[in-house]
């Protein structure tokens, strides 16, 4: 009789005990975990976008999930350029354009700079100029190709073709402004911003820049506040009138900054072992973007076809009329060649693309050998008196003077302004100690065989500039007091290499180039501003969140 008691004691307090926890578990549902408050209330406070699942692929790209590769392996090395030595590399998960940036693609950037950006206006009259490509890389000393000169760029039966003519900053330039236009299409979408405010109030005093609106909504349009300040609608709430809610980095909104890809990136998407795996190792190199070590198809439907637009030899760009070997004799267009194991278009031939590294002979693996990549120089928002982030203005845009000559914008108006980190910032950092950082361990003046040691500041600053280890050639370029461009061609007959802070690698071969180049390993490099006929390029764009989307099949 005591044991049932007993028993019926216990089953009753454990009952009790399991209410207690359900009743906390449900009074405590949807709250913080941090403070036990709740999250996304309507009447304000935190708001978080707890429901986000993964990243889209934004316009234009295709996932590339990471892994490790060994950077810089090649087959046939008859240059002997020594500059592809073998490094194990591992890039993070990613996004890359499933194609060249297209004339029609460049076309559309060009068309809202002139229009927001009139270069009737002295103000703005370098920037649409300085973002038009070179249409004259087309010409040739002995060719006739006028044709490309005047038409390859604008004319709507190029308009698929890869751009060319652009030079790296070029590049660069227009990687951001595709990031504010995607965005800013995201956040009138989500009703952040009012419809059609892109099209219809956009002016050269009102526009959107991604990094402006994150530091405060208020600046974006100028500070029009019937654009984004009048009641955006807060979905995370999911209350129309919402006010005083923005998107920001918690809402998951925010796409990340397209980019060009780093070359470690590049070579592991064109490359793309993913389709020559087994569990988890690679079953043998490729020597191509696609399976075999032949540039013809094997496929019996279209066996003999070349897989790529390339040079097939002295005077041959394209084959014997009537049975084409590759349909092309310049660029094609995008899409014409199947794809590789990532769903990439054109890693090999076609043109030669742009990629952000800075180019040195090494990859220093020693250093790193995680999303390697040479070339950061770490920026920050400039503060304005009043202590908030600075805007670029009209009457503070900045622009470089190439060393061809051409003048070419550095930032644009509504932009937030950036400065170098210093020594501040640095300071007791164990992961970098300066804001430049192109020359690390490769070019500084700690990797130079004239370092001295026990020298002083001042002897190192002079052998610093007598006693570089890339001591390439300087071409200045300035301006006399009645406005008109020096030019100062250096002549002389003491310089070493081309290498410099402002050479950057490009990687894959071209419609100019034979057979040797397609192999996604081996690398050039050309001065940043600088363009060609057969060098192109296109954007990237970093991946959040987990690695792979699920656990993949062991096959």
């Amino acid at each position: 009789m005591k044991v049932n008691k007993i028993m019926a004691l216990k089953l009753m307090l454990a009952l009790a005990v399991a209410v207690g926890f359900t009743s906390c578990s449900k009074k405590g549902s949807g709250g913080s975990a941090a403070t036990g408050w709740k999250i996304n209330d309507k009447k304000g406070g935190f708001q978080y976008n707890s429901k986000f699942k993964k990243q889209q692929a934004a316009p234009g790209l295709v996932e590339v999930e990471g892994g490790t590769y060994t950077m810089g392996r090649v087959q046939d090395d008859v240059m002997h350029d020594w500059n592809n030595t073998p490094t194990q590399q591992h890039v993070q998960s990613f996004f890359m354009d499933e194609t060249e940036v297209t004339n029609m693609m460049y076309m559309e950037y060009l068309d809202w700079l002139k229009r927001v950006f009139p270069p009737t206006e002295e103000n703005y009259k370098n920037i649409y100029v300085g973002a038009l490509p070179d249409t004259l890389v087309w010409r040739s000393a002995l060719g006739y190709n006028e044709t490309m000169t005047n038409n390859y760029l604008r004319h709507p039966a190029y308009g698929t073709y890869p751009v060319v003519g652009v030079n790296w900053i070029q590049a660069v330039e227009f990687a951001k402004w595709r990031t504010d236009r995607v965005n800013e299409g995201v956040l009138e979408k989500e009703g952040y911003l009012k419809k059609d405010a892109k099209l219809v109030d956009v002016t050269a005093e009102s526009t959107f820049n991604t990094e402006a609106y994150l530091e405060s909504p208020s600046k974006s349009y100028g500070g029009n506040e019937e654009i984004v300040l009048k009641g955006p609608r807060n979905k995370l709430a999911n209350k129309e009138d919402a006010k005083g809610v923005y998107a920001q980095r918690t809402s998951g909104l925010i796409l990340p900054e397209y980019r060009l890809p780093t070359e470690a990136e590049w070579e592991y998407a064109a490359v793309a072992l993913v389709g020559n795996r087994e569990y988890n190792v690679y079953k043998g190199n490729k020597k191509y973007p696609w399976k075999g070590q032949y540039t013809r198809n094997s496929k019996r439907q279209n066996r003999g076809d070349q897989l790529a637009n390339f040079k097939q030899g002295k005077g041959d760009y394209g084959g014997i009329a009537g049975w084409s070997d590759d349909n092309a004799d310049i660029t094609s267009p995008a899409k014409s060649y199947p794809p590789n194991d990532f769903g990439l278009y054109d890693m090999a031939g076609n043109v030669a693309e742009w990629v952000a590294d800075v180019y040195r002979p090494i990859v220093d693996d020693e250093a790193n050998d995680f999303n390697y990549y040479r070339g950061n120089v770490y920026m920050k928002n400039k503060i304005g008196d009043d202590g908030r982030a600075e805007l670029v203005t009209a009457e503070t845009i900045e622009y470089d003077t190439l060393s061809n000559g051409r003048i070419q914008y550095r930032n644009l108006p509504g932009q937030i302004a950036q400065t170098q980190v210093t020594d501040e910032d640095t300071y007791l950092r164990q992961n970098y100690t300066k804001s430049d950082n192109r020359n690390y361990r490769d070019g500084d003046r700690q990797s130079t065989r004239y370092y001295n040691y026990g020298g002083t500041e001042e002897e190192a600053a002079a052998a610093d500039a007598k006693k570089r280890m890339y001591e390439s050639p300087k071409h200045l370029v300035s301006k006399d007091s009645l406005g008109n461009m020096i030019r100062k061609y250096d002549t002389s007959s003491k310089r070493t290499t081309l290498i410099n802070d402002n050479v950057r690698v490009y990687k894959g071969g071209s419609w100019r180039d034979r057979a040797y180049w397609l192999d996604p390993a081996q690398r050039r490099y050309f001065p940043q501003d600088m363009a060609t006929d057969y060098i192109g390029f296109r954007c990237a764009m970093s991946k959040v969140g987990p690695k792979s989307k699920k656990k993949k099949a062991r096959n």
